[in-house]
């Protein structure tokens, strides 16, 4: 089993930072500690750099099956892991929609053969497929997904009797995205009454609005408390519901959980004008309050996790009039430097940006030996110089689709290598064509 000592390293975990050595052998950590010698290892002086734990996103929309013009499994797999992201939880609304135990191991086949990073997929919830759901072993997928306001794919579950149901039967993490239907078809419907197709952008957070978002969340955290069900809320975006959330007890004692998304913490409504329907995301990107309390939230740990909502369409159908042009953009590739930016301006410490990308989304869905720095867990690692500027570049960018919301940005850290299971995946800007990845297991 290959070796691989990573020397002269600034670790990151469990809250602190450490200088040091950092031995793999085959796919596991050895040995952590300073100046490590040992026989037969490929020697990486790291001088200094970043070594943090593989970052972990547990929200991605990787388009295979049915939607592969777009991306599909190998193509936005070997962006995450030029970004750092050694594991990935993608989302059911494909074509066909992962709502059945056939379609989840078929989607989980397509990620052995593919997939460049470790892979998990969600369980898509709808109105008629309880039993299905009653059927699923808990160790078999990493939660499910419900659409509790319409998105990307027709999977709106909106009969109230068959969600305290699923809220019910399952102990498994139920992932929400939560947004009032009813509140957004009569916003929409009042605007195309105005402007037709061509409504301005500007407006698409009014329409997406802050009311939407914490009706549906407040509804849906109710629920939870009345039937005892473990609630995720995906992609917070306002301010408001930030009040729905707790920080006075440890991460594995919650039951109802958030998140945010990279786009809701680096954009904000005055970013319309600008990049237009390319930020275009459900929840929509609101105000900059909005944006500072979100970042309040996920520092005093009301929020809990961070992740990329990565959803690639292509430039061509974004471009269209705003009620064609679909929501949602390619970010796994540039959220680790997005988030190292906020690091260098001492907005964001990078112990927290550890724990909120690596080691809480191994703590929410269970997942076996990955997360963090630790002597016998898996070799998912990264290294980040926070000392190589570069800018996001259509020739640099890995994503199928062919563009970034962060086209033009000059970011001051890289991702230098990045190793899955023990394995070199990502090494000085070049994506290994071996792949190493793992379908993640999870201790439930």
């Amino acid at each position: 089993m290959k070796k691989y000592l990573l020397t002269n390293a600034r670790m990151v975990n469990e809250g602190k930072v450490t200088e040091g050595d950092l031995l793999i052998h085959g796919p596991y950590i050895e040995r952590i500690g300073p100046q490590i010698t040992t026989g037969g290892a490929t020697i990486i002086d790291l001088r200094g750099a970043w070594l943090l734990p593989g970052l972990i996103d547990d929200q991605v929309h990787f388009r295979e099956p049915g939607l592969t013009h777009k991306g599909d499994i190998a193509s936005e797999s070997r962006a995450a892991v030029a970004g750092g992201i050694t594991s990935y939880m993608e989302q059911p609304n494909t074509i066909p929609q992962t709502t059945t135990i056939e379609k989840l191991e078929e989607k989980f086949a397509l990620g052995a053969r593919h997939s460049h990073a470790n892979y998990s997929f969600l369980f898509g919830g709808t109105n008629d497929n309880l039993e299905e759901i009653k059927k699923l072993d808990p160790k078999s997928c990493s939660g499910i997904k419900l659409f509790l306001g319409s998105s990307t794919g027709n999977m709106l579950v909106d009969d109230e009797k068959v969600l305290e149901q699923i809220f019910s039967n399952t102990e498994m993490v139920i992932s929400a995205h939560c947004e009032d239907e009813a509140t957004i078809r009569k916003n929409l419907e009042y605007y195309k009454g105005q402007y037709g197709d061509d409504i301005p952008i500007e407006l698409h957070p009014i329409i997406r609005s802050e009311e939407a978002c914490y009706l549906s969340s407040s509804k849906a955290i109710e629920l939870a408390k009345k039937t005892g069900a473990r609630l995720h809320v995906f992609h917070l975006s306002t301010g408001k519901e930030m009040e729905l959330f707790r920080n006075d007890i440890p991460l594995a004692s919650k039951k109802i959980t958030a998140e945010v998304c990279i786009h809701h913490l680096w954009f904000s409504s005055e970013d319309y004008r600008e990049k237009g329907t390319l930020i275009k995301w459900n929840p929509a990107v609101k105000t900059a309050s909005d944006r500072n309390r979100l970042w309040e939230a996920l520092l005093d740990d009301r929020i809990d996790l961070i992740a990329t909502d990565h959803a690639p369409h292509t430039l061509d159908e974004k471009r269209n009039p705003y009620t064609k042009a679909p929501s949602g953009g390619p970010l796994v590739q540039h959220a680790l430097p997005a988030l190292m930016e906020k690091v260098a301006d001492g907005l964001l410490p990078v112990e927290k940006l550890v724990e909120k990308m690596c080691h809480n989304p191994a703590i929410l869905f269970d997942i076996d030996r990955r997360g963090y720095l630790r002597e016998g867990y898996y070799a998912d690692l990264v290294v980040v110089d926070d000392n190589d500027p570069w800018r996001v570049d259509p020739i640099n960018i890995l994503y199928k689709c062919g563009w970034s919301p962060f086209e033009g940005q000059r970011f001051r850290s890289r991702v230098r290598y990045t190793f899955v299971n023990g394995h070199p995946a990502f090494e000085l800007g070049r994506v290994s064509e071996k792949r190493n990845a793992s379908r993640l297991e999870f201790n439930r």
